[in-house]
Formats: structure tokens, sequence, C-alpha cells
């Protein structure tokens, strides 16, 4: 997973399919665990084909541990197949979406 800091509070990861993507947030969410500082996450969805049970339960978790540092987590590029999902379950409500990742990174570095 390409995971890059692209400021000093807003981390850009490039999220991959099974089983990377469940290694990808679970390297993220240790990552800002750790921190003691807020940080704002964008997270390229664009190779995500598909999400199952645990990816849900990781990306709950990660949105959980940003917004208790008063960061954000921003989710851009998301498939058909994935928003279907994120709607069926009704957690299009939770995140924030972006179509591209310059819109994220925008959005990240306002605080929106």
């Amino acid at each position: 997973m390409p995971l890059s800091d692209w400021s000093d509070n807003v981390i850009l990861g490039e999220m991959a399919d099974e089983p990377a993507l469940r290694e990808d947030l679970d390297a993220i969410f240790a990552r800002i665990e750790k921190a003691d500082r807020s940080f704002h996450i964008v997270l390229d969805m664009r190779a995500v084909t598909y999400l199952n049970s645990s990816n849900i339960a990781q990306l709950l978790q990660l949105r959980k541990g940003v917004i208790a540092n008063d960061g954000s987590l921003h989710l851009c590029g998301v498939r058909d197949s994935v928003w279907s999902v994120l709607l069926m379950t009704g957690l299009d409500r939770l995140f924030k979406f972006t179509d591209d990742v310059p819109t994220a990174l925008a959005a990240a570095q306002l605080g929106l």
C-alpha cells in the first residue's frame, strides 16, 4: 500500500482489494493510535472493488479513532460496487466522500 504523508497532519492511503485492504487499514489505525496529534486521513478507494464485514468494521474503527483526536476521514473514488454496500448498511451517512483525491486533500486541509 502506498501510504504517504501528504502534509504534517494529512495521510494519503491508496487502498487495494483484500488481503491488502485489511493490512493497510490496520497499518493506518496503528499509526494514528500511537500519535498524540490529530490526523486527517484520505483513502483513495479507486482500486477497491468490494468490502466485507471485516473491512467495514475496520473503517468504523478508523473513523472512531480519527474523530476522537479531532481529525477527519475522507473516502474518495468509491466504486459503485462499494458504494452500494455503504448505502445498504447506512454508512453513507457516516463517512465523508469526494469524487477524487485532489478534492479530498483540499477538504482535509481545510478541516471539512
